[in-house]
């Protein structure tokens, strides 16, 4: 039993509070104030009782006061929190149960009504609704019943409810200049692909751009091999040749600066696109040359596979500061997030990019925190020891979770007019701007690090997340993304109740 369930269960045991729940929990210098919403009449002997109730469970030193006001939740509220409940643990059945298919009617008990038909009612069994019950009144105060009835449903063709706009950009193109033959060409190619585009799409291309990495390497049986990295402004590439004798000792004289056109075929390999070079010659972007900036995908008008839910933190991470938060945090709204990866790759130039096994994240609305996401992404290859170690997560709990091209539109979506927050975010940002762009996503938010918002505010010894979380007193499980990410959150109020604004 949880700590809030602790409490409830001794607060519900005066008359006017049996089905109390916490609406939130106040902090002003030492004292603590619970609020407490009922569906019952109270009367000042259940107030009292409450208060001594509370005692035990705020922090030596500390006053206690608890506040109550009657509240019974509007029949579609209840109906809108029915299908959100739906979708976050049955997504099953939440995707087939429509919002007009709920129907809640009551006062002090409501009675909660699912419209199914025969095929649904199948899929809804005793236990979804069962849970649902207990989760109702998790969430409201006051008394649940949640029925079934069966009734024949007409299928409405074009609905607007699940309908997605499909997205299919094609790839963008720029023109070669100061084409010169080096290695040879059946003909001159007069467009390059946008690396940025072509490391999605197989077939013929010809990329061009600025070498910054090249090594000679030999095969097994001596014969001499180059890796180029190429960069074209919106993504850098790595490539391999395998040179002929003919051209070896040109192509030797390639160094980092100079700007040469590959032409070749990327095609499958090992799971993966794989750019092979067939012929590798000069030429270069047009002088000036701008990338053109591709528009991003439309938000999802729904989630799929991974589904936010509510989420309202009483810990005593929220007693940071007695000072109120800017007007202009509170009225904005923020994404905190986190990822668990394979590895430390998030650079495609550098080799085969680390994959991303967990997204955690924290939405802040209002100066708190408000919804939570949280989902294990499916990995096509095993974890490492190391990375096991590390996080706790085995390759047996990523079974059944959805792919990355899945979770990560579900994550654009939760982001969706929000500015992102990470501890050094950077790295994170750089997973989900590659795995986003895979899915013609821009993550274009701005950004901040509390890395540098710590820097600026603290004097510690180092700026690594437990470090500054222990200043501030927030314990949490390190490693696993949802819970740095709530780390992070904390983190960040507390740093904007210090510095008073946002950074600039």
């Amino acid at each position: 039993m949880t700590k809030s369930e602790q409490y409830l269960a001794a607060v519900r045991q005066a008359d006017g509070f049996r089905r109390a729940i916490i609406e939130k929990i106040e902090i002003e210098g030492r004292s603590i104030r619970f609020c407490l919403l009922t569906d019952c009449a109270f009367s000042a002997e259940d107030i009292a009782f409450a208060q001594k109730a509370s005692e035990p469970f705020v922090p030596q030193g500390y006053s206690v006061e608890v506040a109550a006001k009657k509240s019974v939740p509007a029949d579609d509220l209840v109906e809108q929190k029915v299908k959100e409940l739906l979708l976050s643990h049955h997504p099953a059945a939440g995707a087939l149960v429509r919002q007009e298919d709920i129907v809640c009617r009551g006062t002090e008990e409501k009675t909660v009504t699912l419209f199914l038909s025969p095929a649904e009612r199948a899929l809804v069994g005793n236990d979804v609704v069962d849970h649902l019950r207990a989760l109702l009144e998790k969430s409201f105060c006051g008394g649940f019943r949640v029925l079934t009835q069966v009734r024949e449903k007409k299928l409405e063709i074009g609905e607007e409810e699940g309908e997605e706009e499909t997205y299919a950009p094609g790839c963008r193109y720029f023109p070669i200049e100061g084409f010169e033959t080096l290695d040879g060409a059946d003909s001159v190619p007069a467009y390059a692909t946008y690396i940025a585009d072509g490391m999605a799409k197989e077939g013929e291309m010809n990329l061009c751009g600025s070498i910054s990495y090249v090594t000679e390497k030999e095969t097994a049986k001596g014969k001499p091999f180059f890796q180029f990295t190429i960069s074209d402004g919106t993504s850098a590439m790595r490539v391999v040749y395998f040179s002929r004798k003919a051209t070896v000792d040109k192509i030797r004289e390639l160094k980092a600066g100079d700007s040469i056109v590959c032409s070749g075929v990327n095609e499958l390999f090992n799971g993966g696109l794989s750019f092979h070079v067939r012929r590798i010659n000069y030429g270069h972007p047009p002088e000036g040359f701008v990338p053109e900036k591709r528009p991003s995908r439309s938000v999802p008008k729904q989630y799929h596979t991974v589904f936010p839910e509510p989420l309202v933190d009483y810990s005593q991470a929220d007693m940071f500061g007695q000072e109120p938060l800017p007007e202009e945090f509170c009225r904005r709204e923020f994404v905190v997030f986190d990822l668990e990866t394979t590895g430390l790759n998030n650079n495609p130039s550098m080799g085969v990019m680390d994959r991303i096994i967990e997204i955690g994240a924290v939405k802040i609305r209002g100066g708190a925190v408000a919804e939570k996401f949280s989902t294990f992404v499916a990995c096509p290859v095993k974890l490492s020891k190391e990375i096991v170690a590390l996080t706790g997560i085995e390759d047996s709990m990523l079974v059944g979770a959805p792919d990355i091209s899945q979770a990560i539109l579900d994550f654009y979506k939760f982001t969706d007019r929000c500015e992102l927050v990470g501890h050094n975010v950077m790295f994170d940002y750089k997973f989900i701007s590659h795995y986003g762009g895979e899915q013609d996503i821009c993550f274009d938010a701005r950004l901040y690090d509390t890395v540098t918002i710590a820097q600026e505010q603290l004097r510690l010894s180092n700026y690594k997340l437990n470090t500054v979380a222990e200043h501030f007193g927030v314990t949490f499980q390190h490693h696993r993304a949802f819970d740095d990410a709530l780390a992070t959150a904390k983190i960040f109020i507390a740093l904007i109740r210090m510095k008073k604004c946002l950074p600039n």
